[in-house]
């Protein structure tokens, strides 16, 4: 197998307030081998990276690749064909910003992620649910209220991020459906939403008993549950009932934060897409009375990060963009660093992003055993986040498990 060397790597991944003294990192077989400050190797390719900060492939653990348009009623209507080849060219740009892995929290299928994995799509490594389970008027139901037609294709369409159950039975079947499918996590949306008409901020949508079914067969099938959540009242109901990570999380109450924290709740902020939403939301198709809703979430969820940082909350790096909103996806990066240190915001896409993901030692790190996923950025993002920006600007070097996807000629 060809070997790769790095040399002179100052690396950065969210774990230390400065960079590292310069190492070598030997990658062979897609992994890395070997990482130390003598390590060299009689390596195939070497690159020179003196004068640049390296870091583990970036991760965002909340994407949506197949919403190709922030009118989501819109978007399940759209032919799968079509919305696959937009996918594919919204998996691109994230490849090209440094997210080597994407968590995928409703609509991506097996085969995108095979697509991806096979090289007919270059995007980042998916991690998928399949479809998130919602409830009739509930999120992801885009009928509004006059309407009340059959929506049972929903699962049957790549456009659509989620599918619609009512009843302990109907939510057995389908949590048994999508994992078989091939879904690595279960997403619920336990609470309200902004993009969907019927279903304000704040609404119990599922039953206890039926979230109870959920998390069940979930953690049957060795895997996990994940809540759409905003309001307090929802978190602690799906806490209740064995959820083990929070969506959003706008407006959990101070008491709940200390619970998630002594509990080792994951939580997966997502501000970024409120900010864009607030601004520009109606000029990227999203319905009116949806925009109307950003306001209740929006200063909340920012001054959350604040508590559950000092809690000591794990959190994971989270965009949730849709339509031509995608390109803001680095936009998190400064957002956050706003309100918290620049080690802890890279943290929330590295490190603690794989702990999320569940993903630890694979990704998220620069060591022995994990992927060689690595960026190199031109500067130092401790002292400046907004070099994680520009759509890859700053980025001359991007490799994904291995193979490089974009070198400047000076590295060459």
């Amino acid at each position: 197998m060809t070997l790769t060397l790095l040399k002179n790597a100052r690396i950065v991944d969210g774990t230390s307030p400065e960079p590292t003294d310069p190492v070598g990192i030997v990658i062979e077989g897609g992994k890395i081998k070997e990482v130390g400050k003598d390590v060299t190797a009689d390596a195939e390719q070497v690159f020179d990276m003196a004068g640049l900060t390296v870091m583990p492939g970036l991760t965002d653990c909340h994407v949506h690749v197949i919403a190709t348009t922030a009118n989501l009623g819109l978007n399940a209507e759209l032919p799968t064909s079509l919305v696959a080849a937009r996918s594919s060219q919204i998996m691109r740009g994230m490849l090209m910003r440094g997210f080597t892995t994407v968590r995928d929290l409703g609509g991506a299928d097996r085969g995108l992620q095979l697509a991806v994995e096979e090289g007919a799509f270059l995007g980042p490594r998916l991690v998928i649910c399949g479809k998130a389970l919602s409830q009739t008027g509930g999120h992801t139901d885009y009928r509004g209220p006059f309407s009340n037609r059959d929506v049972s294709w929903y699962p049957e369409v790549l456009g659509t991020l989620g599918r619609k159950c009512d009843g302990v039975p109907e939510i057995q079947r389908a949590v048994r459906e999508e994992l078989k499918n091939g879904a690595q996590f279960v997403k619920v949306m336990a609470d309200g939403g902004v993009s969907s008409p019927s279903d304000p901020v704040g609404y119990l949508v599922f039953s206890v008993e039926e979230l109870k079914a959920m998390v069940e067969i979930a953690k049957g099938f060795g895997t996990y549950a994940t809540g759409h959540l905003y309001c307090d009242e929802a978190i602690v109901r799906a806490l209740d009932c064995g959820f083990e990570c929070i969506e959003h999380g706008n407006l959990m109450s101070d008491s709940t934060i200390e619970r998630v924290a002594k509990e080792g709740i994951a939580v997966v902020p997502t501000n970024i897409t409120y900010d864009i939403l607030a601004k520009s939301g109606a000029e990227f198709g999203m319905p009116a009375e949806s925009v109307a809703k950003v306001v209740d979430v929006r200063e909340a969820g920012l001054e959350r990060l604040e508590k559950m940082h000092k809690a000591g909350v794990l959190m994971g790096y989270g965009s949730d963009l849709l339509g031509g909103m995608h390109p803001e996806q680095s936009g998190e990066f400064t957002l956050r660093g706003r309100y918290l240190p620049a080690d802890a915001v890279i943290r929330s896409a590295t490190v603690d992003a794989a702990k999320v993901l569940r993903m630890e030692g694979q990704i998220g790190e620069i060591a022995p055993g994990a992927f060689a996923d690595i960026i190199a950025v031109d500067g130092n993002p401790l002292d400046d986040l907004a070099l994680l920006t520009g759509q890859g600007a700053h980025m001359p070097f991007i490799m994904k498990e291995g193979q490089v996807v974009k070198k400047t000629a000076a590295l060459s």
